[in-house]
């Protein structure tokens, strides 16, 4: 049995999410209180308090669900004496889910995660006005439908694939009005229904080089040290372990393409068996069912979690 962890990207967020495993585990507090002093503001409290529109904000949504992620990994590693080198083959993660994965495999600190995440969310928002950027999965097609259609409605503007998620879901962002015209033409492109995102930006395309920017500058001031397992990287969709390499493809994740349907058949094909989303939701459990069916995805989350997952995972 060859085991990944993966760790959630933004839309996974909930209020109340990481509350079970604070009341029942002293080391998922300890990570709650590490993020919130890195941060300077309780985000533990919005967490398990909401309002759910001041915790979907990017930049308090992005460092809570790897807050989340990690309390998980401290309650796994300190009270049930799980040791990740040992046990798992990979790490991976969806968009800021990287980060969640590198601190889980000890190349970020919890803090410099947290930290890094609350600049990247404040830059990615301010990348592009309010209004003029947009988002839509595509819903039936692929990663080859989604990249003609991309084409088709771009005219000169900003219109890319944002996210491969699995065999029959994309996500495309850029410009609202090329958006749109991608909205118009999806019928003909055999797309079985275009929806809208609700998000503040558009994230994932070239519209993003100003955060992207930011990150490059944020990065250089963070020690990044060597994964204990290999980080199946977004970009990439392979393995990598170096330090600079690591950096340098957090700040191309910003414009580049989520190749999430990649990464977990990198994964598959490198002989991991079973896979355990670690963190708030199922999104990407359900993913992994449908890129590789004979995968068996596991979601991490309560304690309850926890204490079915254990005997497969200390196994």
């Amino acid at each position: 049995m060859a085991r990944a962890f993966v760790f959630p990207g933004q839309g996974s967020q909930a209020v109340g999410m990481g509350a079970e495993l604070a009341k029942a585990f002293p080391a998922a507090r300890a990570v709650f209180a590490e993020v919130d002093e890195a941060l300077g503001q309780k985000l533990s409290d919005l967490m398990a308090n909401g309002p759910l529109d001041t915790l979907t904000l990017t930049e308090n949504a992005q460092p809570a669900l790897m807050a989340a992620s990690l309390a998980v990994m401290r309650v796994l590693e300190t009270e049930k004496g799980f040791k990740l080198a040992d046990k798992v083959k990979f790490v991976a993660g969806h968009s800021l889910g990287e980060y969640s994965a590198l601190a889980a495999a000890g190349a970020l600190s919890v803090s410099d995660a947290a930290r890094l995440l609350r600049i990247r969310g404040q830059a990615m928002q301010a990348a592009v006005p309010v209004g003029q950027g947009a988002m839509a999965a595509l819903l039936g097609v692929g990663k080859d439908v989604a990249e003609k259609l991309s084409a088709e409605a771009a005219q000169g503007e900003v219109c890319q694939l944002a996210n491969d998620n699995e065999p029959t879901q994309a996500v495309i962002s850029g410009a609202k009005t090329a958006i749109d015209r991608a909205a118009g033409l999806a019928k003909a492109h055999g797309v079985r229904r275009f929806m809208p995102l609700n998000v503040s930006a558009p994230f994932h395309c070239a519209l993003m080089k100003p955060a992207a920017d930011a990150m490059a500058e944020a990065l250089s001031k963070i020690t990044v040290k060597a994964p204990a397992v290999p980080v199946v990287c977004n970009v990439l969709a392979q393995p990598i372990s170096d330090p600079e390499d690591i950096k340098k493809r957090l700040v191309e994740q910003v414009t580049g393409t989520v190749r999430w349907r990649e990464c977990v058949m990198t994964m598959a094909d490198a002989g991991v068996t079973d896979l355990f989303e670690i963190g708030s939701g199922k999104v990407l459990a359900g993913l992994a069912k449908r890129i590789v069916p004979t995968l068996n995805a596991v979601s991490i989350g309560t304690p309850a979690d926890i204490d079915a997952a254990l005997a497969a995972l200390t196994a």
